[in-house]
């Protein structure tokens, strides 16, 4: 028996065709009307009184988006820079409508510098699904269609007129309220941060060219002048210094500055001095970080010069003091580069650490090791994971869940706003334990070393207030929540007397304002360090010193 052979014929796969210009066009308005929610947001609300003027910028940004996309049109270039475009838009606008966040170059910078750990935490279920519906979905489309291209010149010239005519129509649909819109931009300077795909493009671009001009830089030494005075007091015994660099605490939350909740309940009894108008120099670690171990004021410091220029730590080392850095954070941002560091978010230790991570108990019993090899004087700085969110329930121990009901997800949108303050809270509460167990480490240390602790925090953090989370925003709009940060000094008796300053003094200076710009110096006069590289008016303890500093 013969069988006949039979073919499938392979069903042809419809996809429809699409001009290069309404697919610009497409794409253009999907861009402007799905990953510009904050953007018309604050429009509407800037411009609530102005109706018309509302209308004629939905025709102007529209306008003005087609004709950038059209520009991009062209052959083998649209599909691929349309994805791109798709996918950036897709991302940005995820962490600026969840999280109220600005995606400028010091955002881009942190982003940027994070490590794999603290990424993990963003990449939520609810990120996912926006990807999937506002970049995988539009992507499929784009290349599912044929897109119809004219011959060259054809393409040109019409190309131009949709260019020119879209053109037109921005110039006069702007210019009619130019006054409106000028008025308002000067007056909200978050309203052209928010556009999408723009500021995420502009930003990357400039961090491009800031990082390739970085490259090539080399530290110019610092305080190669630097000797310690020897203490007034006559002591012999090694002075030990523990800065700790805190991560994402603010001064609000902070029971020490009068915030409700007891969230410092063991530093409060401990005889610690709290200054509680301090602020910060950034409103990101990738910023604040080197800019408080650095030489510079808030208002001097820019990225570059603190990459010229050798740090606080530099300077201690130069001046024999032994000086090492542990870090249980994203890194010293390049600050600890030339001294022992020690990564302890590497750490195996499984009471404090998993999934790359470690809460901040991981340093004290390293500490109490450390403290009994101490043969000279010493200076120790803590990098904190601190409060660092948006996984906050990461950040400490079951045994300190003593605000509740807690927020038991990074997703922050799944929580109540009282169930993420209760979280953050209760990192506070932890530092406040980290805190307190390195006071007490020094203080059973005493017949060996004179200690002292100062502790700053790196930045503030936004709690959803005023539709803002996390941190980042730019210096001059950003809410004191994320500038304004707690700043605590501790030294046991000796310690005070070895560098001759009045205690009492301090206490009754407490309430004049602080900020990163004292953390140099003041640390610098902390060690009875003479260099050409100290300046007395941004010591806090200048005022009071028994002898003063020169």
């Amino acid at each position: 028996m013969k069988f006949k052979k039979t073919g499938f014929k392979k069903l042809p796969l419809y996809r429809p065709h699409l001009g290069s210009v309404m697919l610009s066009v497409c794409v253009a308005l999907f861009l402007l009307f799905t990953s510009n929610r904050t953007f018309w947001s604050k429009i509407n609300t800037y411009l609530a009184q102005e109706p018309v003027a509302i209308a004629m910028l939905y025709i102007a940004m529209s306008a003005f988006f087609i004709a950038a996309l059209t520009v991009f049109s062209a052959k083998y270039v649209i599909k691929p820079f349309f994805i791109f475009l798709v996918m950036t838009s897709a991302t940005a606008s995820w962490f600026v409508d969840q999280f109220g966040v600005v995606i400028d170059s010091d955002m881009m910078r942190n982003a940027y510098q994070t490590t794999p750990a603290e990424a993990q935490h963003l990449i939520t279920w609810g990120f996912v699904g926006h990807l999937a519906l506002f970049a995988f979905l539009p992507t499929v489309f784009i290349l599912w269609v044929r897109v119809v291209h004219q011959p060259l010149w054809g393409k040109i010239a019409r190309n131009s007129v949709v260019v020119i005519g879209c053109t037109l129509v921005f110039a006069g649909a702007a210019f009619s309220y130019s006054a409106t819109y000028t008025a308002a931009v000067r007056e909200h300077r978050d309203i052209a941060r928010a556009l999408i795909p723009m500021t995420p493009l502009v930003s990357a671009v400039k961090l491009f060219t800031q990082v390739r001009a970085e490259a090539k830089i080399v530290a110019q030494p610092l305080g190669h002048d630097a000797t310690v005075v020897p203490p007034i007091n006559g002591s012999r015994k090694p002075r030990v210094t523990v800065i700790v660099a805190g991560e994402t605490a603010r001064a609000q939350n902070f029971s020490l500055g009068g915030y409700q909740r007891d969230t410092n309940p063991l530093l409060a009894k401990q005889d610690i001095i709290y200054f509680p108008e301090t602020y910060s120099c950034g409103t990101a670690t990738a910023t604040s970080l080197p800019c408080m171990f650095s030489k510079f004021k808030r208002v001097d410091y820019t990225h570059k010069k603190g990459l010229e220029n050798e740090t606080l730590v530099d300077v201690i080392e130069n001046s024999g003091i032994k000086v090492e850095w542990w870090d249980n954070s994203t890194g010293s941002k390049g600050i600890a580069d030339r001294i022992p560091f020690v990564n302890l978010s590497a750490s195996k230790d499984t009471r404090y650490c998993k999934m790359g991570e470690c809460q901040d108990g991981v340093f004290l019993d390293k500490l109490e090791t450390w403290l009994r090899d101490v043969k000279q004087d010493s200076v120790l700085v803590l990098h904190q994971m601190g409060s660092h969110g948006p996984a906050y329930f990461l950040r400490y121990p079951d045994a300190f869940r003593r605000f509740t009901p807690d927020c038991r997800t990074a997703e922050l949108g799944d929580c109540k706003p009282e169930e993420i303050v209760n979280t953050y809270d209760n990192t506070i509460l932890y530092t406040d334990f980290i805190l307190s167990s390195i006071i007490e480490r020094l203080k059973a240390s005493s017949d060996r070393v004179e200690g002292g602790m100062i502790y700053m925090s790196d930045h503030g953090e936004s709690l959803g207030e005023q539709g803002l989370y996390l941190h980042g925003a730019p210096y001059m709009l950003a809410p004191d929540v994320q500038t304004k940060i707690p700043f605590v000094l501790w030294m046991d008796r000796q310690f005070q007397a070895s560098m001759g300053v009045d205690k009492a003094c301090l206490i009754n200076n407490r309430m004049s304002p602080r900020s990163h710009d004292n953390l140099f110096n003041s640390v610098l006069s902390m060690l009875n360090i003479s260099t050409s590289a100290y300046d007395r008016s941004l010591d806090v303890f200048a005022d009071c010193k028994l002898l003063k500093s020169s």
